[in-house]
């Protein structure tokens, strides 16, 4: 290849044409790869959902798209959790409360406070009052959030002592974009519309 690269244009032959032409293909490839594989590790990440704990923002076998540069958790927001629990699997939940915020749960009516605040929820799949023996309320410790996930009555989380509050250390990202779904009549993937994409944001 160096001594074909020598050669003035005039003297190079089709063969050394084809050559310099296959080796410039090729780099762009090999940039497009590392480039890409840069993005996917230290960008973006694919994660798929197992389980129906957040029904209906979430299904199970949804492929979503998930930031790790969200550097400030906050209310609303959903997020893959790396931190070991007693399922020992990564889970994805939404942040319902951050540090030293005080969160209460009234499980005769389902509803939840934040504050002192009543939270608008339209997110959930139906009322919280599933009591999984945390006593409330509580303060949310330092560095940490509290999470739930959206179907509250399938959805094991920070109202259980196997979940808890999740350090903020543990967050490995927050959930952008759902660009996958299982269909349900097939159970094949299908990629959604890009209208379908983006999740809602709640503040």
């Amino acid at each position: 290849m160096e001594d074909i690269a020598k050669k003035e244009k005039k003297e190079q032959t089709f063969k050394d044409k084809i050559i310099i032409n296959f080796y410039d293909f090729a780099s762009v490839i090999a940039s497009a790869i590392v480039t890409i594989a840069i993005i996917f590790t230290f960008v973006f990440r694919v994660v798929g959902v197992v389980g129906t704990s957040m029904v209906p923002t979430l299904h199970d076998g949804d492929w979503l798209l998930v930031s790790a540069y969200d550097a400030n958790p906050s209310y609303g927001q959903v997020i893959i959790i790396t931190q070991p629990n007693w399922f020992d699997e990564p889970i994805v939940k939404r942040i319902i409360a951050t540090e030293n915020q005080v969160v209460d749960i009234d499980f005769t009516t389902g509803e939840v406070f934040v504050d002192g605040n009543l939270l608008n929820e339209p997110y959930i799949n139906n009322e919280t009052i599933n009591n999984e023996g945390i006593e409330f309320p509580l303060t949310v410790p330092k560095g940490c959030v509290f999470v739930m996930g959206d179907n509250r009555q399938g959805s094991t989380d920070s109202r259980s002592d196997k979940i808890g509050f999740i350090k903020e250390e543990y967050i490995m990202g927050v959930v952008k974009y759902r660009m996958f779904s299982t269909d349900a009549a097939t159970g094949q993937l299908k990629l959604n519309k890009l209208s379908d994409w983006k999740l809602a944001q709640y503040k």
